[in-house]
């Protein structure tokens, strides 16, 4: 990465809280969603998930954009970008995947979340922290 503050470093760092924060929401209001028996609720639920997943992953090719430029085009990069790289690039198309599936999805707001996809976002929910904790570990190490 690149040592000094740069206008891309700053919104690298500005844009990942957004898919970050709305991929986590995404994934408790869908796992929410399986505990309410009232349908009313659990499509309020079933929506706030597919709002923000979409949300997310939208913004999530402007963190992609910004990180690609302050690694100077490094897609693997070695070390804690490295790591970081790991988390990143699963979670990015497993994320725009899902936000996909849930737009295209003839499946109404009041079902529940198949096992599939359920699986399938937790494990995106795991990747996109990893990549936010190894993204903080190289601003910690510079």
């Amino acid at each position: 990465m690149i040592d000094e503050p740069t206008i891309w470093s700053k919104l690298h760092g500005a844009s990942t809280h957004f898919p970050i924060a709305l991929m986590l929401v995404s994934a408790f209001c869908d796992c929410l969603s399986l505990a309410w028996e009232n349908a009313e609720q659990r499509r309020t639920l079933r929506s706030v998930a597919t709002v923000t997943i979409t949300l997310g992953a939208l913004g999530s090719y402007a963190a992609v954009a910004s990180g690609l430029i302050v690694a100077r085009w490094h897609l693997w990069g070695h070390g804690t970008l490295l790591r970081h790289h790991l988390f990143v690039w699963p979670a990015f198309v497993l994320m725009t995947g899902l936000a996909t599936w849930r737009v295209f999805s003839r499946r109404t707001a009041a079902e529940r979340p198949t096992a599939v996809y359920l699986v399938l976002m937790l494990i995106t929910a795991a990747l996109i922290a990893g990549a936010g904790y190894w993204g903080g570990e190289m601003l910690e190490r510079g």
